[in-house]
């Protein structure tokens, strides 16, 4: 089972909330997966997905909120995964019609959230609907991604604005006839989990990040060691071979007495570092200081080669 479907699982289990901010979590499922029905003069809802929890949610929503009659159908999906495919209608009736009102769900989106979601709790809600319906997360194991999935511009461009009202830096892009909302980053999709209710999740998303982040910074530091350990190679290599040309050409005692040391500890010492070997320098210069001089060497050898 995906990550995305434990947060919806988790999600739709939920209870415990006012009339208020029920109706604002059925407001966001239905204009996402919702439709409406038309039998005669009378008007009715249809609500379909493939997950079990979330279409008993929807069945409680609806009995919680609207004296409807609803009746639920099963079937077998005809893809490759053959989940069950579970459909639930709000029967036309005069009922029905009183519940598509109340929910706003014909009219425009801005004037149907003004009056839906004046509170924070009903904008959460409303999320968690969105997500329900139409969203996915990935686990952050790879890469972080959060995206909410609708097939009209301007329900997109209201749910990105509900969700920069928490803070959240939400974007838009067009996939072929969809509009996605979607999340990058991971303490963003962290605030999301917390903000729809899935505290669950929310701390598993934050425990495999944690687990992560733990890992790059481990790689990151191994890496820049093992540049470091490249580096004081080749440099080593280097002076050890313009000693060895200065001590072949004319003998290291040509050398002033500062060069001569630094000379004796490279070759006595050719694995440790500038640094390390500036402590065991007579007079304890620092690397700097040590590193001037086997510089210095260098260039004297070059000179060397170049006669």
């Amino acid at each position: 089972m995906s990550f995305s479907s434990d947060v919806k699982n988790e999600v739709a289990r939920l209870e415990g909330e006012d009339q208020e901010t029920e109706r604002a979590e059925l407001f966001g499922l239905l204009r996402i997966s919702g439709s409406v029905s038309l039998s005669g003069k009378k008007v009715g809802l249809h609500f379909a997905t493939e997950n079990a929890a979330l279409a008993r949610r929807v069945l409680r929503l609806l009995k919680n909120n609207f004296a409807v009659q609803t009746e639920v159908i099963v079937t077998r999906s005809t893809r490759l995964k053959k989940n069950n495919r579970y459909q639930v209608h709000v029967v036309p009736s005069e009922e029905a019609r009183e519940a598509l009102g109340k929910l706003h769900l014909l009219a425009p989106i801005s004037e149907a959230g003004a009056a839906l979601l004046k509170k924070n709790a009903g904008r959460r809600s409303f999320l968690r609907g969105v997500f329900l319906a139409g969203g996915s997360v990935s686990k952050p194991i790879s890469d972080y991604h959060l995206e909410l999935i609708s097939d009209n511009l301007d329900m997109s461009r209201y749910i990105c604005k509900i969700m920069k009202g928490f803070d959240l830096p939400a974007r838009i892009v067009d996939r072929k006839k969809n509009f996605i909302v979607y999340l990058k980053e991971g303490n963003a999709i962290a605030t999301f989990l917390s903000l729809i209710g899935a505290h669950g999740s929310y701390l598993e998303f934050e425990n495999v990040r944690v687990l992560k982040d733990m890992r790059n910074q481990v790689n990151r530091v191994v890496n820049c060691e093992t540049a470091n350990l490249n580096k004081t190679v080749r440099a080593a290599v280097r002076q050890l071979n313009a000693i060895r040309l200065i001590e072949q050409k004319k003998g290291l005692d040509v050398l002033p007495e500062a060069l001569q040391e630094a000379a004796r500890l490279r070759l006595e010492h050719q694995d440790l570092s500038v640094g390390e070997l500036a402590a065991l320098t007579e007079s304890h210069i620092g690397k700097s200081g040590l590193n001037h001089r086997l510089k210095k060497i260098e260039e004297l050898a070059e000179k060397m080669g170049e006669m």
